[in-house]
């Protein structure tokens, strides 16, 4: 189990909580608390990638990012 995994006091997990504050809003809908980033942990480095199937990504979105 990670830190991430652990409830606190409202018995709720990270993942839950965060699941939870997006889906609240009006016209909110499921996907929108789709995974956008993937975190990796390796030799000590942790690196976070936009993940290519996100809906909402950073940047212009009228620049081809090959520019």
């Amino acid at each position: 189990m990670n830190d991430h995994d652990e409830t606190d006091s409202t018995g709720m997990t990270d993942e839950e909580k965060r699941r939870d504050q997006l889906t609240s809003a009006p016209n909110a809908v499921e996907s929108d608390a789709d995974p956008r980033i993937d975190v990796t942990h390796r030799d000590g480095v942790t690196r976070i990638d936009i993940r290519d199937d996100a809906d909402v990504r950073p940047g212009n979105p009228t620049k081809d990012p090959g520019e």
